[in-house]
């Protein structure tokens, strides 16, 4: 018999479910075709869902002809791709998660008191490009404590920092340390600011890792948090996997292993979760319990587009 514990809470957050339900209003109130700009969300399951449905999913807005509804994902987008719509008269409804939205206004604000802003995030994600984009003057982004310290700013006494979402406050305690400790008049948000589902979810393996002998995680590559979620198995001892879905698990992993962890990023649908204890009941007959975790009850209003839909 083997143990297989799930995480709680695991899969999907109250930005990820409200952005997949735009596109599903969207898709029922006006009719397919309907553009997305990027991955609605970081999964490779929930994309290809929406696709089957009608949405088309772009990587510029170039992309999508003249007068076609057009959504902007859960990331964020940079201003000038929200000016390049208002320019083409593009009808648009932005699925931008609200906490990414906080995250913008906090770095315009700084940007108003004249201070050049360090975001501590990952070059190339999505929301990083987007946040940079909302922000106007500098914006330095640091990846590394190493980075801080080869920071170069105009004036050490005028600055502030804003940090990515999907990353917890564990994730960026050390480089906003670093920083406070090289620039002491730099200001941010409080701690309270971070996003509630990844802390969770990164407590939710930390706890996990204390009674399983393996853990494995339900994202896609490309999923930030899923991916964090999964190195923070391997830093706590025990082999980690990051898996799309119950295909990709192979029997070799489980071979003396009496108990297996089982999470899920904040975009992978509980659905792939379900898939995952089917392929383990093919590998071994298994007994299933729920960690005891907090329980999420956040909501999100929808955009007045689809609200009525």
């Amino acid at each position: 018999m083997m143990r297989v514990i799930l995480a709680q809470p695991r899969g999907f957050c109250a930005g990820v479910e409200r952005a997949i339900e735009i596109v599903e209003r969207a898709l029922k109130k006006f009719g397919p075709p309907i553009y997305v700009r990027h991955e609605i969300v970081h999964n490779r399951h929930v994309v290809d869902d929406l696709r089957q449905r009608g949405a088309i999913f772009v990587d510029e807005l170039d992309q999508v002809p003249d007068g076609a509804m057009t959504i902007f994902s859960a990331h964020g987008v940079a201003k000038k791709v929200e000016q390049d719509a208002a320019a083409r008269h593009l009808p648009v409804i932005d699925a931008t998660c609200p906490l990414v939205a906080k995250v913008h206004n906090e770095g315009r604000r700084y940007a108003r008191q004249d201070r050049e802003i360090v975001l501590v995030g990952h070059a190339g994600h999505a929301e990083v490009a987007g946040t940079i984009g909302q922000v106007p003057g500098t914006v330095h982004l640091v990846q590394t404590t190493a980075d801080v310290a080869n920071l170069n700013v105009r004036d050490p006494d005028k600055l502030a920092y804003i940090t990515q979402t999907t990353l917890s406050v564990d994730d960026t305690r050390g480089i906003i340390a670093a920083l406070k400790a090289r620039f002491p008049s730099i200001v941010g948000p409080d701690v309270r600011d971070i996003c509630y589902a990844t802390q969770n979810r990164q407590q939710a393996v930390r706890d996990l890792a204390k009674r399983v002998d393996l853990i494995l995680v339900v994202g896609s590559r490309n999923s930030s948090n899923s991916n964090r979620l999964r190195e923070i198995g391997e830093e706590l001892g025990r082999p980690a996997y990051l898996i799309d879905d119950a295909g990709a698990m192979q029997p070799d992993w489980f071979r003396n292993v009496e108990s297996v962890g089982v999470t899920a990023g904040a975009s992978a649908p509980e659905s792939l979760v379900r898939g995952v204890l089917e392929g383990l009941r093919g590998i071994a007959e298994i007994e299933v319990s729920t960690l005891d975790g907090v329980a999420e009850d956040v909501r999100f209003r929808f955009p007045a587009e689809v609200a009525d839909a």
